[in-house]
């Protein structure tokens, strides 16, 4: 059986928001980040977050079971907070065979969703599993330990879309079926948090 660890990126500083981090914003019974973290518990008890701006804050409703890792280049954009999670879960004693990397801020992309992933994962012979974007791959995805070095060296804002492009022949794909959105803006906000 394939173990698998969560790499929730949650360090932007939510600059189309206005008004503070979305991160926070409420969500079902909990908060944007919340939610994320209870979907992730249902894939894997190996929990990490990327925290950047903001982070006092947020650290405050994190669980105590859940590892938070700071950022403190996160204003580069998300490939920074890649490299930070997966340096310290290489220098950590957790050895598991998949990393999946998602967002705090796509809610719909639910655990049933993700399990989906991860089913993909151990049982398709591959490296990757990603989401579909149209013409794009992108997180939530799932990459095979072998991969942690190439996801370590990436920078700024170059994302995980680098390496998944690079690593296609050994990617599966799996569509979300309108499920992908992601909350930027205050309107999108109230939009989804209206129809859920």
């Amino acid at each position: 059986m394939k173990s698998i660890a969560v790499l929730i990126l949650a360090a932007g500083a939510s600059t189309r928001m206005e008004g503070g981090p979305k991160q926070l914003l409420p969500w079902q019974n909990t908060t944007l980040i919340g939610h994320a973290i209870e979907q992730a518990k249902q894939l894997s008890e190996l929990i990490f977050v990327v925290l950047g701006a903001y982070a006092d804050d947020i650290e405050k409703v994190i669980p105590e079971d859940v590892e938070i890792i700071y950022n403190p280049h996160w204003e580069k954009g998300m490939g920074s907070s890649i490299s930070v999670g997966i340096e310290h879960l290489q220098n950590s004693n957790e050895k598991p065979t998949g990393l999946l990397v998602m967002l705090a801020d796509q809610p719909l992309l639910d655990a049933t969703y993700l399990q989906e992933i991860k089913s993909d994962f151990e049982n398709k012979p591959c490296k990757i599993v990603a989401t579909s974007y149209g013409n794009k791959l992108g997180v939530p995805a799932i990459f095979d330990n072998s991969l942690l070095p190439q996801l370590a060296k990436l920078h700024e804002d170059v994302g995980a879309k680098h390496i998944i492009e690079k690593n296609k022949t050994d990617t599966i794909t799996v569509f979300p079926k309108g499920k992908e959105i992601d909350i930027d803006t205050k309107n999108e906000y109230a939009q989804y948090i209206n129809n859920k």
